[in-house]
């Protein structure tokens, strides 16, 4: 039987990737960078290959590598909440957070799931809004915390996932090939309502709302009946979904940025906690495409490799 991995040179392995250099990460470590080195020589010896290649000045993960780090985040961090589960010290009290209804729909189990496990005497109280009343109940002290839609105007979020924003209409239907655009979107101060007129503003198409709602289940259906095109991040892509590029003549969007948003709270321990599990969490959560038809496990696949949404890609029917 093999001996099991060792967890000091994981955490060195992730260091590494996430730094893109051994200096810098022997100095988050707090090791030399020849003691990192030979961390890395055991490592691949343990692992019986190459983890890393030279990218110009800089170490970029092999296939095997990055194979690799996602088991090593799920590892460090089984053994963080194993740590959590014995610690006589454990956080207790209720915490309140906010987020929209889609971010809540593809990311919250298994945020939820994560930090339940590890913190099992803390009450989780979550608010659904959109991002712009939850900055509100922010500043006014009824959030601890907010997970948004990330804008240099509303104040200062810690930008902790980027995602395209996609055109999307039904794979069922020709919405899109309609000379007036019928267009489902957020409220008028949504970021990516006004980031998608602007751009069909530029590309001359004549387009009308025909729905706006906060809610991400009434804009979902509108696109999934046919009845209107939306821009969504690529996380909220459902099945029955066609994703519309330049060939079909739409124009680039502006990534989305999620972020972190803290409140004033007596309890930071336990807002520091959760921040770090929703980082965690949303590092490895992925989107299931088409060649994954017939399970649509969302946390099945949330350590899976990302895949890029491509323009034409259709996600599979219910």
């Amino acid at each position: 039987m093999k001996a099991p991995l060792d967890l000091d040179q994981l955490q060195t392995f992730i260091s590494i990737a996430d730094t893109g250099s051994f200096t810098r990460a022997a100095e988050e470590v707090h090791r030399t960078q020849s003691a990192v080195s030979m961390q890395m020589r055991r490592l691949e010896e343990r692992i019986g290959k190459p983890l890393f290649e030279k990218d110009g000045r800089t170490n970029r993960l092999t296939e095997e590598g990055d194979r690799l780090l996602s088991y090593a985040r799920r590892l460090l961090f089984l053994n963080r909440e194993t740590l959590a589960a014995f610690d006589d010290r454990r956080l207790e009290g209720t915490i309140r957070i906010g987020t929209p209804d889609d971010y809540a729909d593809r990311f919250l189990p298994e945020i939820m799931a994560r930090f339940a496990r590890s913190n099992p005497h803390v009450e989780l109280t979550v608010v659904c809004e959109p991002t712009p009343g939850l900055v509100e109940h922010i500043k006014r002290g009824n959030l601890d915390l907010a997970l948004v839609t990330h804008n240099d105007a509303r104040g200062q979020s810690e930008v902790v996932r980027r995602e395209p924003l996609l055109w999307v209409t039904s794979a069922n239907h020709a919405t899109h090939e309609q000379d007036v655009l019928p267009m489902a979107f957020g409220r008028p101060n949504c970021i990516w309502r006004r980031a998608a007129c602007d751009v069909l503003d530029q590309m001359g198409r004549d387009y009308r709302i025909l729905f706006t709602s906060f809610s991400a289940t009434v804009i979902t259906a509108a696109v999934l009946s046919g009845l209107a095109i939306s821009v969504l991040p690529e996380c909220a892509l459902r099945p029955g979904m066609r994703v519309l590029g330049e060939a079909d003549g739409f124009g680039t969007l502006p990534d989305c940025r999620i972020g972190i948003m803290r409140g004033q709270t007596s309890r930071p321990e336990i807002v520091d906690a959760i921040a770090r599990h929703i980082s965690e969490s949303l590092d490895n959560i992925t989107v299931p495409m088409a060649e994954e038809a017939g399970s649509f496990d969302f946390a099945g696949l949330a350590f899976s490799r990302m895949k890029k949404s491509k323009p034409n890609q259709i996600m599979p029917s219910w």
